[in-house]
């Protein structure tokens, strides 16, 4: 599908990078889509014990609750976060690195590699199925966000009809505590929260 504009035309791939653009522009100005009043929850950091949210994940019986106690308590396990799954990013780069070396990861002490984003159980499940990473890497469902506002990596992308999202990071949580953090600066860069860069901090 294309879009014209005068004599000039953009597929769907450059569009999505025009809005994101637009987007991480605006939230580098205005922190999760609004000014900074002091009032905004401060982003998580090394050292910091992951706040208690609820994740939902799909069984075999259908959608399931997990906390993070569930999730995090006395285990070494990666999280990673993506803005929207299927996204160019998150799809093709982000995802892919973390299953070619989710064997390298484990193989260093850790439990288990999630993926968390702010879509609904359904659809991290269809991701999963999707990019072959069901029964590789565990998907967690923020579907409202939760989990990124209390970390304070959340991003209010409502005035692009975006919804609340997260921000792109990845981080190593050893039984709920951080031990390590990496928040990208731009939603289409995969770089310090990929794969190979968290590897190296193992």
């Amino acid at each position: 599908m294309f879009h014209k504009s005068g004599h000039h035309f953009c597929d769907e791939n450059m569009l999505y990078h025009m809005i994101w653009r637009e987007f991480w522009s605006f939230c580098h100005i205005w922190p999760n889509g609004k000014r900074d009043n002091g009032e905004r929850q401060m982003a998580i950091k090394v050292g910091d014990k992951l706040p208690q949210a609820t994740f939902r994940v799909m069984t075999a019986e259908g959608p399931a609750a997990k906390t993070t106690d569930d999730l995090f308590s006395g285990r070494k396990v990666v999280l990673f976060a993506v803005p929207g799954a299927f996204t160019p990013t998150c799809h093709k780069n982000h995802l892919p690195g973390y299953l070619a070396k989710a064997t390298e990861i484990k193989a260093k002490g850790v439990e288990e590699i999630f993926v968390t984003g702010v879509n609904d159980v359904f659809v991290m499940d269809a991701w999963s199925k999707a990019t072959g990473g069901a029964g590789v890497i565990g998907f967690l469902s923020d579907g409202n966000g939760d989990f990124a506002k209390e970390i304070g990596l959340s991003l209010d992308g409502s005035g692009f009809g975006l919804g609340t999202r997260s921000q792109r990071y990845s981080m190593i949580v050893e039984d709920g505590v951080v031990t390590a953090l990496n928040v990208e600066d731009a939603p289409g860069k995969a770089d310090v929260s990929g794969a190979e860069a968290l590897l190296n901090q193992l």
